[in-house]
């Protein structure tokens, strides 16, 4: 069950004394279209909605809380609002069928935010606590930079978020963007069916009751509806996936549809994009309406006047020759001619409020159209070669295992997280080389490092086992990653597949390098010259190169390369 509550004059004092929400909820036809999106829309996608889209389909419970003052300016709405005035009211006995693990969750009306909810719900599962708290934070999505400076401002390091990313935070003073609590608590925090409308009260409640209450900021995208900006996003996207397009006020469709709504238009008008009319609406000669806009209720549009991306509130004139671009307007104030230029704003009118609403950084990853070598054929001669490998050593591979065994204690592979396809990470595949504790000696043998940057290689490195020497000088112990590629995990051919700790060091190599799969052998394998304090400048020409000039020659050519290697590595250990 969920409870969207509008807050009177949002979450805390509205200084600007706009009261956009207000205005959305209050008048028509925005009225409509706002209770359409607080009240969610079962049709969405479930495993990524937000406040105002239905968190479980099964559930269809959701119950909008509107100040009491309100009830006569929303007198028409449907019977999932209620109004409260002293204290919020929780209608629990709505979600009787819930189970006592599921959650509670009361939204913050005032914010449009989107989540992953299958990933924030294993979040909320490992943490084991009845009431959690969260806010969502654009600067925890995914393809994000995280920086991290001390007290004086020095830089202490950096890292790409590939996965929307969770942290703990301190308890809000206010109250949150979502609120999870477990239903099986939820009645002992009521009193008459309701909760405090101070969120500190709620938490002072929780405390005397025993209950653990944690905080997390989420990574999503939110949209203030008390600015103009944000609730010009938030309505022109919804209007933008649900209505059709007006493309001419001539045609006969368009007229009859006109004349049901009482609309006023005359022949010269000029009507583009996604509009949504109220009731008795009057539109002047040469007038241009631009969508995605909303007019309202008996607004009187003046000849050559200009309206684009704009919401227009009830009972508002627009003079003639004036333009309205990427505005709110719910009552009457000054306007620019349309000689006078506005400054624009970009609008986003998507039909994903997450992609309406996003902000994020822009990415550098390398994309190839669907059937291009580099997408779609590579990946058929990827599955061809592993499959093919895999049956042909399929004999050995017991061997190979038994030898690990009785060489030295531990498993028979070795399972390490690195980053692939778009830093999706998965856990790359190799034969066991090492001693068990290998990589926690590593940091004790940094000093012998013979490499630059960030890998490490050392001659006669203590850590690798007999079995594990001749198994990595032959390149067998890379037999397994054949089913990382089986998988989609890798490719036959592509950079090598590194952790997330080598991956932080140069954003450019970083991105380029990662928007292919990573490959069991690659350009730099083939290429590098191994000069001192020169590999790691090396793999990054080559990773880049590589992506660069993807195709089925270059992969050709490295697989040949590759192949005389290990021939030759072979031979030479007898």
């Amino acid at each position: 069950m969920k409870l969207v509550v509008i807050h009177k004059n949002g979450d805390a004092q509205n200084h600007n004394g706009s009261d956009l929400l207000r205005f959305a909820i209050c008048s028509e036809p925005l009225g409509t279209i706002t209770f359409s999106c607080l009240n969610g829309d079962p049709k969405r996608n479930n495993s990524s909605v937000g406040t105002h889209g239905r968190v479980d389909a099964r559930s269809n419970n959701d119950v909008i809380a509107i100040p009491q003052d309100w009830a006569a300016q929303t007198a028409n709405a449907e019977s999932h609002i209620v109004y409260y005035g002293e204290r919020l009211p929780v209608p629990l006995q709505a979600g009787n069928r819930l189970k006592p693990s599921e959650w509670f969750i009361i939204s913050n009306g005032r914010f449009a935010t989107q989540i992953d909810y299958q990933w924030l719900y294993r979040i909320l599962a490992k943490l084991h606590a009845p009431v959690i708290a969260v806010n969502v934070m654009p600067q925890l999505q995914a393809a994000r930079e995280k920086v991290l400076f001390t007290s004086q401002g020095k830089l202490v390091g950096f890292r790409r978020l590939y996965d929307d990313f969770a942290q703990p935070t301190v308890i809000p003073d206010d109250w949150p963007h979502h609120l999870f609590i477990k239903t099986a608590v939820a009645s002992r925090l009521l009193v008459d069916d309701a909760l405090p409308l101070s969120f500190s009260e709620f938490t002072d409640s929780c405390f005397s009751n025993s209950l653990t209450v944690l905080s997390l900021n989420v990574g999503g995208t939110v949209l203030d509806l008390e600015t103009e900006d944000g609730l010009l996003c938030f309505l022109t996207a919804k209007l933008h996936a649900s209505l059709p397009n007006y493309t001419n006020s001539n045609s006969k469709t368009q007229k009859a549809i006109l004349r049901k709504e009482n609309i006023a238009v005359s022949d010269s008008a000029r009507l583009l994009g996604k509009l949504l009319f109220g009731q008795k609406a009057s539109i002047g000669q040469n007038a241009v309406i631009v969508g995605p806009t909303i007019i309202g209720d008996n607004v009187k549009i003046g000849n050559g006047a200009v309206i684009r991306s704009s919401i227009v509130g009830s009972d508002i004139l627009v003079p003639p020759n004036h333009l309205i671009e990427n505005r709110v307007l719910f009552r009457p104030q000054p306007y620019q001619k349309q000689t006078e230029r506005i400054k624009m704003h970009h609008i986003i009118t998507e039909t994903n409020l997450g992609a309406a609403c996003k902000n994020s950084c822009p990415s550098n990853f390398r994309t190839w159209p669907r059937l291009a070598y580099a997408r779609c054929l590579k990946r058929i001669a990827d599955i061809v070669a592993a499959v093919t490998v895999l049956v042909l050593f399929v004999p050995i591979l017991p061997l190979i295992a038994l030898l690990i065994k009785l060489n030295s204690r531990g498993p028979v592979f070795f399972k390490d997280n690195r980053q692939g396809l778009r830093g999706k990470a998965f856990s790359c595949l190799k034969f066991r080389t090492m001693l068990v504790g290998a990589d926690k000696i590593q940091d004790k043998l940094r000093v012998f490092n013979q490499a630059d940057g960030p890998q490490f290689k050392m001659a006669d490195d203590p850590r690798l086992s007999a079995v594990g020497r001749f198994l990595r000088d032959t390149y067998i112990d890379e037999l397994p990653q054949f089913f990382n590629v089986l998988f989609g995990h890798m490719s036959l051919v592509g950079p090598r597949p590194s952790p997330e700790s080598e991956n932080t060091l140069c954003p450019p190599w970083r991105d380029a390098r990662l928007s292919v799969r990573p490959g069991i052998t690659g350009l730099w394998q083939a290429c590098r010259t191994r000069q001192p304090m020169k590999d790691f400048q090396e793999w990054i020409h080559y990773d880049i190169k590589y992506v660069r000039n993807v195709s089925l020659r270059l992969d050709l050519w490295i697989c040949w390369q590759t192949a005389k290697q290990v021939v030759e590595n072979f031979i030479n250990q007898f």
